[in-house]
């Protein structure tokens, strides 16, 4: 179960990788690099933060082939995916929601402390999408008013709420992913924010 939903979780990172390249006009090479990035980046760096070296995708050489058969996917079919706003947010909530579970799984098989299983699992799913939205020249969406890694978080006390109920582990991983996904939808949806410290008035 924890090996399918990373799986899962880099097709939808690396679909949304691909929705932003096509959107900013890159040629081929970009898209692929874009793809790529969004899908490990996260991964990367929860995997050198806890020293688990080489990275995750550098032991398993599926995550690469996931990547480049799920970018190849997005690019043939970006006709049919061509509502870009609804498809890129639908996929990175999508990719959130897997990658929050799974750098807690990580945390947790470190022996670390579940505050910092939790850091781990917003680091796993946020830092992805903040590495493709610099390299495509965008303010990160963790960094504004939207309700994202603020999701991750509460998904992980979820977590860890459930995981001291007699309840399968596996049940726990899919219960968790799908809370953030759920919150996600629903701020978007209903256009709940964090407060910002700015007035209207000064803001452009």
């Amino acid at each position: 179960m924890f090996y399918t939903l990373d799986i899962l979780g880099t097709i939808a990172f690396a679909i949304s990788g691909v929705l932003v390249a096509i959107h900013k006009k890159m040629d081929l090479f970009g898209i692929l690099i874009i793809a790529f990035v969004t899908a490990v980046g996260g991964g990367t760096l929860r995997d050198l933060l806890i020293g688990n070296t080489p990275v995750s995708w550098m032991r398993d050489i599926t995550y690469t082939y996931v990547i480049l058969v799920s970018a190849v996917f997005a690019i043939i079919f970006r006709n049919k995916i061509n509502y870009l706003r609804t498809s890129l947010f639908l996929f990175d909530t999508i990719g959130i929601g897997l990658y929050t579970v799974v750098g807690i799984q990580k945390g947790l098989n470190a022996e670390l402390h579940p505050v910092i299983c939790i850091a781990l699992g917003t680091i796993t799913a946020s830092f992805g999408g903040v590495i493709r939205d610099i390299l495509c020249n965008e303010i990160p969406v963790i960094f504004r008013k939207e309700i994202y890694a603020t999701a991750c978080i509460l998904g992980g006390i979820i977590y860890f709420v459930l995981s001291q109920f007699p309840i399968k582990s596996d049940i726990v991983f899919i219960i968790a992913g799908v809370v953030v996904i759920v919150i996600r939808l629903l701020a978007v949806k209903f256009k709940i924010a964090l407060p910002s410290i700015y007035s209207k008035k000064n803001e452009v």
